[in-house]
């Protein structure tokens, strides 16, 4: 078993992830960092100061899953799972252990995600449906404005029981992938620069005939959006990009094409509206 994590000036979350993982599994795993190309010489230090630690430079900013892809074509084929996840994650006690564990339980599970704690210590609804087109449409205009609406509840998940099920897709935050079901779907699709690419992977994976498989007796807590919260103006469009594609994606025929207008022309102004709101708000924290 492999560890991979992306990273891009990670800075004293790397420490953390790599500290708290000598908790998360009874054998020390491999850590591949597939560097998009730091400059705070954070991943230097930790493949320098742990043997366990890789450095892997991927040549650029070739976005997530792009990276991902890199770092587990490095891998022997004959390791059978690999963990992806993003270096702002602090492990929980023996969370590998039990999504190894779950693994055992469900053949056909080609990802197995853990419970996703907020700093805070509330559970991030990280375990989700599919969005269709409506559910899709609906969380991205009212889930700011009205989060109790009946498409964000539908997509987000938030009032099912937390138990160990199979689910439509997994944050991508931290998974636990059989190599042999990431190889079967290629992996993650490349084009996904930032957001949606776990959307996406799960559900080419369920298409596939493979289980996304939620474990909430893993724990991980996650520091999330630090580069998010830095560069809203950069980040924000990566993510409305990528909603765009998901749903064009699914919709490519000639016929749609007035629906990929009107979700193009949507998502531009709610992504103008987002950012606009992200800035002011940063201003007003500086």
């Amino acid at each position: 078993m492999v560890v991979v994590t992306v990273t891009y000036s990670p800075g004293e979350h790397l420490e953390h992830f790599i500290s708290t993982l000598a908790t998360a599994a009874s054998e020390k795993p491999q850590v591949i960092l597939a560097d998009n190309g730091s400059t705070d010489g954070t991943p230097e230090l930790a493949a320098e100061s742990n043997e366990h630690v890789r450095l892997l430079r991927t040549g650029g900013n070739i976005g997530y899953g792009g990276a991902i892809n890199r770092a587990v074509a490095e891998i022997d084929p004959d390791v059978e799972f690999v963990v992806l996840a993003n270096p702002d994650i602090r492990w929980g006690a023996d969370a590998i252990d039990e999504l190894l564990a779950a693994a055992e339980r469900w053949p056909r599970a080609g990802a197995l995600g853990p419970l996703v704690r907020e700093p805070d210590g509330s559970v991030y609804p990280s375990a989700r449906s599919v969005p269709n087109l409506l559910d899709g449409a609906g969380h991205a205009i009212l889930g700011t404005v009205w989060p109790s609406n009946p498409w964000t509840r539908r997509y987000r998940q938030e009032n099912e029981e937390i138990s160990e099920r199979s689910v439509g897709w997994l944050s991508g935050s931290c998974l636990l992938v059989r190599r042999a079901a990431f190889d079967a779907i290629d992996g993650f699709d490349s084009r996904y620069f930032m957001y949606m690419e776990d959307v996406d992977f799960g559900d080419r994976m369920g298409k596939a005939g493979w289980h996304n498989v939620y474990v909430p007796t893993a724990e991980v807590t996650h520091a999330k959006g630090h580069a998010a919260g830095r560069h809203p103006e950069i980040m924000l469009p990566a993510h409305h990009a990528s909603a765009y594609r998901f749903q064009a994606d699914r919709h490519p025929h000639w016929w749609q094409a007035p629906l990929r207008l009107a979700l193009r022309l949507g998502l531009a102004i709610r992504c103008k509206l987002a950012v606009r709101s992200a800035l002011r708000e940063r201003d007003r924290a500086a």
